[in-house]
């Protein structure tokens, strides 16, 4: 018995026309759509500042819209969190919207995560709730589901709880579906999108499809996408996303802490992919919660310097902005090189200066800023001139995370009748502990090395967690695994980034998909809102790492 679950969106503002690609592309019982992170949080929240009725994913209505027949046809359920901070408004949206069209659909939500009003000063405080009030909702006969802030994999495991009838503590099973869960969460990064040998694959990245899982009663899977669609499914592509936004070998979550140290991989066939040997433990005994605050105010201006001199005329910028940046409480300069000598455009012979402020004034990073900037125009370096003039200061959020007891939460599934079921917290948990560093592999493979890019021989994918980052490492053969593992220490890590030399770096080493996966505390400040760095999600942290030179035996390239 196969429950085969697909995805149609990885995050809010995915590609619209995602949904009916994969209600027409195959055949499929259960649809998923993601469209929650940290940011969309605080997306969210300001959106219901000005109306209370708002707060989920407007986009999601307006695709249902055009598939909803579709659906009712190919008796497809559809779950998704596009609920945000209102499930229950987009429960009724979705309801009233199956009246007006004559579709006989019935929607049911899952509520309980909200504990805004226990966090003051929160625009938003949202618990990561598991899959088991999906679970309920489906068993009740809802056609589509909508929920708030659940973890991204209990989009599966909750269908999977429902078809299969596990039980809460059939933890390896549930760990099977978090580990499918959380490749198919991020839609196209499973099928060739943003992957690091994307010019090596068999299929056109230009429009990956979506990926779906094959789910099995034991908890295995198989991820595999509909036929004639683009992009690949291999195990590369499988074990980058297997690395993303995660850390070490424990993987804890509301409903099960799954072992991705016990996660096998192999291929299938063409764009199959089958996971197998998860292992699953009970989950802790709190749950996470996402709090979104405003951190107050925030501006920014680049200015282009071209030609000679760059590094004067940055410092003439910087001195003559320093009195009116003296009250800012947070004033960062970065000069970023992208001039070449002796350029044959403008372009590749200017450098940018970039300026960002916070503070808690609005004033203070706006008007004020925006006119001791404007008034250097006529009275500063030679080719003075900006990409844009600054604004008046845009608000901006932090992240921040929180963890209450599991039995602090009350779950509540509302089915599609309208009663209201709690929905009972985990019945047994373990505090996760650090898994000991397994044995490395063999000594590397000796001879003579070359200086080269560290991505000739390792796939990377990175990406942010509130303030923090990871940077997934895999090797694809055993013997570039060998080096990998003796060669990429914390120290070596740090060395090729140097912004982390100072930052506290863990490694964890995942030795059955070839892997080491890096976290780096503190590299985005107070998460991706406050846009305390370039680049504010870490998204491109994997790959600068991959440009990175280093000595490689010449056997492995």
């Amino acid at each position: 018995m196969t429950l085969r679950i697909g995805n149609f969106s990885g995050f809010y503002g995915d590609r619209s026309d995602a949904l009916r690609e994969m209600l027409t592309g195959g055949e499929l019982d259960v649809l998923t759509g993601d469209y929650l992170a940290e940011l969309t949080m605080l997306i969210l929240g300001r959106d219901r500042l000005k109306d209370p009725g708002a707060g989920y994913a407007r986009t999601f209505p307006r695709q249902l819209e055009e598939c909803l027949g579709l659906v009712h046809d190919k008796r497809v359920k559809i779950v998704t969190n596009a609920g945000g901070l209102n499930p229950a408004g987009l429960a009724a949206r979705v309801r009233e919207l199956a009246e007006r069209l004559g579709v006989p659909l019935r929607v049911a939500h899952v509520e309980g995560d909200d504990l805004t009003a226990a966090h003051p000063g929160s625009l938003a405080a949202h618990a990561y709730l598991g899959g088991f009030g999906i679970a309920a909702c489906l068993r009740a006969g809802a056609d589509v589901v909508v929920t708030g802030r659940v973890t991204d994999a209990a989009l599966v495991t909750g269908p999977a709880a429902a078809h299969f009838g596990w039980p809460p503590d059939a933890y390896d099973r549930l760990a099977g579906a978090v580990v499918a869960g959380h490749v198919l969460e991020c839609g196209t990064q499973a099928t060739g999108g943003n992957y690091a040998f994307f010019t090596e694959g068999p299929g056109d990245v230009g429009r990956p499809g979506f990926p779906l899982a094959e789910l099995h009663e034991d908890g295995t899977a198989v991820i595999t996408k509909h036929p004639g669609t683009g992009g690949f499914v291999d195990v590369g592509t499988v074990t980058a996303q297997l690395l993303y936004e995660t850390a070490g070998a424990r993987y804890a979550g509301p409903d099960v802490t799954a072992r991705l140290d016990t996660v096998r991989l192999r291929q299938d066939g063409p764009d199959r992919v089958r996971i197998e040997g998860v292992r699953g433990e009970a989950p802790p005994p709190t749950l996470k919660v996402g709090r979104n605050r405003l951190g107050g105010f925030r501006n920014e201006v680049v200015f282009v310097l071209t030609g000679l001199d760059v590094e004067a005329k940055a410092a003439l910028v910087r001195r003559q902005l320093a009195p009116a940046l003296g009250k800012v409480a947070d004033a960062r300069w970065e000069l970023v090189r992208t001039d070449r000598p002796d350029a044959t455009t403008e372009e590749t012979a200017s450098a940018l200066l970039r300026l960002v402020v916070r503070d808690a004034d609005q004033q203070a990073v706006g008007r004020a800023l925006s006119g001791a900037a404007v008034e250097l125009a006529l009275a500063s370096y030679p080719g003075f001139h900006v990409l844009a003039p600054p604004g008046k200061g845009a608000p901006y959020g932090v992240f921040e995370d929180a963890y209450v007891p599991q039995d602090a939460v009350e779950q509540v599934a509302v089915l599609p009748d309208g009663r209201r079921v709690p929905v009972a917290p985990a019945p047994d948990s373990a505090v996760p502990e650090d898994v000991p560093e397994p044995p490395l592999p063999g000594p590397p493979p000796g001879g003579p090395t070359r200086r080269a890019p560290l991505g000739l021989v390792a796939g990377a994918r990175s990406g942010d967690k509130g303030g923090h980052a990871n940077v997934g490492v895999w090797a694809r053969t055993d013997a570039a695994w060998s080096w990998l593992a003796h060669t990429l220490t914390v120290d070596r890590f740090r060395a090729l980034l140097p912004e982390t030399a100072p930052l506290p770096v863990t490694r964890h080493v995942l030795p059955r998909l070839r892997a080491l996966n890096f976290v780096v505390e503190g590299i985005l400040g107070e998460g991706v809102a406050a846009q305390a760095r370039f680049d504010p999600q870490a998204k491109a942290l994997g790959e600068w790492l991959r440009s990175r030179h280093l000595d490689i035996p010449e056997a492995l390239l």
